[in-house]
């Protein structure tokens, strides 16, 4: 069996084999993030910047890009300005994928606990208290409209009113 040996003089790029090991990313996905993972990070990381150096046009960069955001090593944090409107989207590029959200625990859906509380033993640490005073709130009954704000007086109102 050939053998072939690659001598690297000059211009090449030490990179995981992670994604190119991993059997659920298309040969496009893995070959544009070989290109991106190739790239200095100052460069122009735009569909139309990546395009420009791929036989591949803009939209199948962008499917290959949102394959890779899929499987986790693209990360999209939307930039907010001072008034907290979103004002730019940054893209993080891993080596490896990331979990679709670290800070949140995922719950367990598997076998969810649906059964009824125990109620042998009740909490009575601090039992609710009943208020066994009678209440002292009457309704008051008027005369006028209900939306009189100051009582009527019939003295009052016989009178004209004082200059």
């Amino acid at each position: 069996m050939a053998v072939f040996r690659i001598e690297r003089t000059r211009d090449y790029t030490v990179m995981s084999n992670h994604h190119l090991r991993n059997g659920k990313l298309s040969l496009k996905a893995k070959g544009l993030l070989s290109m991106m993972l190739s790239l200095p990070e100052d460069w122009n990381y735009t569909t139309r910047g990546l395009a420009a150096i791929c036989k591949e046009g803009v939209d199948a960069i962008g499917g290959a890009l949102r394959e890779l955001e899929t499987a986790g090593y693209i990360v999209r944090h939307q930039l907010r300005d001072k008034q907290g409107r979103i004002s730019d989207t940054a893209y993080v590029i891993y080596e490896q994928p990331q979990p679709k959200n670290p800070d949140t625990p995922q719950p367990d859906t598997a076998s969810p606990d649906t059964g009824n509380p125990d109620m042998e033993k009740p909490d009575t640490e601090k039992p609710a208290e009943l208020n066994i005073e009678k209440s002292n709130t009457q309704k008051s009954i008027t005369h006028g409209s209900s939306t009189d704000s100051i009582p009527f007086r019939e003295t009052a109102a016989a009178r004209p009113p004082e200059r």
